[in-house]
């Protein structure tokens, strides 16, 4: 969560860098999108490196570079040096936020996965809504400013790092063969005992096939580009709200700097609607994977995704057409944020158990092309956000957005209906298919 929580504080502060660096306004949002650039960048050298070294390695190292990162943003002398900072900050930040499917997966069977995948996604989208909140509220302190955001983040960072390096251990398998057959060398002095792992000798190309070719060759697959796809969509929509939300409610409803961040909570408050739902999806999948002989069955995944799908772009028409509206309360929009919420998290969670039920083996790569796409999409809705509500309204700005989800409506009814059927004509997916 510290991780993403970095991806939004800075938002606060955005018209505070555009006035001490003497630049317009987008120019001073680049600071969001090089972040999020950062982070689509990060994971196609994380994710490998977790597999070479360890989950461990490949999380606290990298952290710990970050929080540095955070703090260089802070200090910074000119906006060269914050563009530089935020961009190689969400690199090496990545670290975790990519490698946490990756634990889980060590840790958690499938009967659990989507309870603890709850959890991660919980952390995902609890950035970016409380973020910008507290960061509002250090911003508007004329002694604090713009730059104790990016201080208070990289404290948080610390805060986080410090914990995990107490409490977390090593999680992926294959490395606990390896400390395992260390521990027994020693102990019995026979210095023939090695893991298999310990044999691997890393091949760069093999590196490189698994995380940069094989999640293109995964994405021409149907079922991984539309599934992702909607996903990166959804998510590049939850981080436009980082400037829809400033328009809407400060700048057209005249509230303070402060004040006009609070419904971000709305969007958190629909994230947990939407985590309940998953749960109770979970016990529904459970007995579906049983039934199975303890299979897994990935449309079972969908049915979350398929009532999210039509809150989602609902929430977005709400929010268009109210939020701008004086005469309407300001409750409607923020129901509509809600409804967003909602809408996002089961999209977001039921597309990252579909892709690692359906890939298996190949998940890992699934999961990289996923997170590459989203934040490619995120990097970009930000800056669009501005120049397309000033230009031709909040309403019509928001039904562009709200009619795309829309198409995008029947994916998961598609692949609930046809995809095991799709599943088994693919090389990539057919493992999953039992009967």
């Amino acid at each position: 969560m510290s991780a993403t929580w970095a991806s939004s504080s800075y938002s606060a502060g955005t018209k505070l860098v555009a006035k001490e660096f003497h630049v317009g306004s987008q120019v001073a949002v680049l600071g969001t999108t090089l972040f999020l650039c950062g982070f689509g960048t990060g994971p196609l050298l994380w994710a490998p490196l977790s597999e070479v070294y360890g989950r461990r390695a490949a999380v606290m190292i990298p952290m710990f570079i970050s929080i540095a990162f955070s703090f260089g943003t802070a200090t910074a002398k000119d906006l060269q040096t914050v563009m530089l900072t935020r961009f190689f900050g969400a690199f090496f930040a990545s670290a975790p936020v990519t490698n946490t499917g990756g634990v889980l997966g060590d840790l958690y069977s499938p009967a659990h996965r989507g309870i603890a995948l709850a959890g991660y996604a919980m952390a995902v989208v609890g950035g970016p809504a409380l973020g910008p909140i507290v960061s509002a509220a250090v911003a508007e302190q004329p002694s604090l400013g713009w730059r104790w955001t990016e201080y208070l983040t990289g404290i948080l960072q610390a805060f986080v790092l410090l914990f995990a390096v107490i409490f977390i251990d090593e999680s992926y398998p294959p490395k606990l063969l390896v400390y395992k057959a260390r521990r027994l060398r020693h102990e019995s002095g026979n210095w023939a005992l090695h893991a298999k792992f310990e044999e691997w000798d890393v091949s760069v190309k093999e590196l490189c096939k698994k995380f940069l070719i094989r999640p293109i060759q995964l994405l021409l697959t149907p079922i991984c580009f539309l599934v992702a796809l909607y996903a990166s969509f959804c998510y590049g929509i939850l981080y436009m709200q980082l400037g829809a939300i400033p328009i809407i409610f400060g700048e057209i409803r005249g509230w303070n700097p402060l004040v006009s961040t609070l419904p971000f909570s709305c969007v958190f408050l629909g994230a947990i609607f939407g985590c309940v739902a998953n749960i109770y999806n979970q016990i529904i999948y459970n007995k579906a994977y049983h039934a199975a002989g303890n299979r897994a069955v990935p449309e079972k995944r969908l049915p979350p995704m398929m009532i999210g799908s039509i809150l989602f772009s609902g929430g977005q028409f709400m929010i268009g057409w109210t939020g701008a509206q004086l005469d309407i309360h300001w409750i409607v929009p923020c129901i509509g944020l809600v409804l967003l919420g909602t809408g996002f998290f089961t999209i977001f969670q039921a597309a990252l158990n579909y892709l690692v039920d359906t890939f298996q083996a190949y998940a890992a790569s699934a999961i990289a092309a996923n997170t590459f796409l989203r934040s490619c999409f995120a990097a970009a809705f930000p800056l669009v956000v501005g120049p397309l509500f000033h230009n031709i309204g909040v309403g019509p700005g928001c039904s562009i957005t709200g009619g795309f989800a829309a198409l995008l409506i029947p994916v998961p009814f598609f692949f609930y209906k046809y995809g095991k059927r799709i599943r088994a004509g693919s090389k990539w997916s057919k493992a999953s298919v039992y009967d």
